[in-house]
């Protein structure tokens, strides 16, 4: 992939997780075995969209909160990948583990303990993080419970005043449901971008046709960028779809990160200049590299 480096920082905020990839045979039999391919990788949305920036030449900064026991080696790893990582040890959780259940369509069930990524406070983000930043990245993830979401806001709130851009990723359908709507959109009210997936778009607007997933919620959000699977994607806001772009027909093995590694290739090339055409294709096209391997983060 083509590197996209751009003199403004990009500061990610998110989990750090160990992604547990399991690829039964067949379906999983209720008291029984299953015969399957279980895999171990880094993951975690933050984490993901970091590494892909990294990859991508992005000047990208990482902060997270890991179990003080992993702090060194996630640190050595995330300065291999092109990251510059702000790291802090919590002694009293482990690091996060996921366990993905990877369907034969390559589409995913999730088992999430988030550990030491709930004790993320606002100590952990200091303020001159965001000096010399352009734009700020959060996961949904990280406001799905109090105190990371404490902290997030905090700093999304110092960043707007700076007038530094803030992008939110939905992150998850399920707790987007567990926590309503509507709460959803009041924390990120006014944020610069959305990125959501198709599902995500609708439990969050309460409607399914686009155009209107677009108006409805260009009214929280400068701009919307819904990701469409297979389908491609589409940007707008609330005037409705602006741009909409096809994927390429690939062989889908594991989707994981897949919308993490769209989000990092539009941001990545908004930072170095490019149009919002451009961000969509390098989106689609990270996305659609990203479901051919196995595991959130490139090789």
């Amino acid at each position: 992939m083509s590197a996209a480096a751009g003199s403004g920082r990009i500061l990610v905020i998110g989990d750090v997780m160990t992604d547990v990839i399991v690829l039964p045979e067949g379906p999983l039999v209720r008291g029984s075995d299953r015969r399957a391919a279980i895999r171990s990788r880094p993951g975690g949305s933050g984490a993901n969209q970091a590494v892909w920036l990294g990859a991508m030449g992005a000047n990208v900064t990482f902060v997270a909160r890991v179990g003080a026991a992993d702090r060194a080696q996630l640190t050595g790893y995330f300065e291999g990948h092109g990251v510059s990582p702000v790291l802090v040890g919590d002694a009293g959780q482990p690091s996060g583990v996921l366990v993905t259940i990877v369907d034969p369509d390559g589409e995913r069930s999730f088992l999430t303990d988030r550990g030491a990524n709930l004790n993320l406070c606002r100590e952990d983000l200091p303020l001159p993080l965001l000096d010399g930043t352009r734009q700020l990245v959060v996961s949904g993830y990280s406001l799905f419970a109090e105190g990371p979401r404490d902290a997030v806001l905090w700093l999304a709130a110092e960043a707007l005043k700076r007038g530094i851009a803030v992008a939110v990723d939905a992150a998850s359908v399920g707790f987007l449901k567990e926590v309503g709507a509507a709460q959803f959109l009041d924390w990120t009210r006014g944020f610069s971008t959305l990125f959501a997936n198709r599902e995500e778009a609708e439990a969050l607007s309460g409607v399914v046709e686009l155009d209107q997933q677009m108006r409805v919620l260009g009214a929280t959000y400068a701009r919307v960028v819904i990701k469409l699977g297979a389908d491609g994607a589409a940007v707008g806001g609330a005037e409705g779809v602006l741009l909409r772009q096809a994927a390429p027909v690939v062989e889908v093995v594991d989707s994981t990160g897949a919308g993490d590694a769209f989000a990092a290739a539009f941001l990545a090339a908004e930072v170095a200049g490019a149009g919002v055409g451009e961000c969509l294709r390098r989106g689609i096209a990270a996305g659609s590299e990203a479901v051919q391997r196995v595991g959130g983060q490139p090789g």
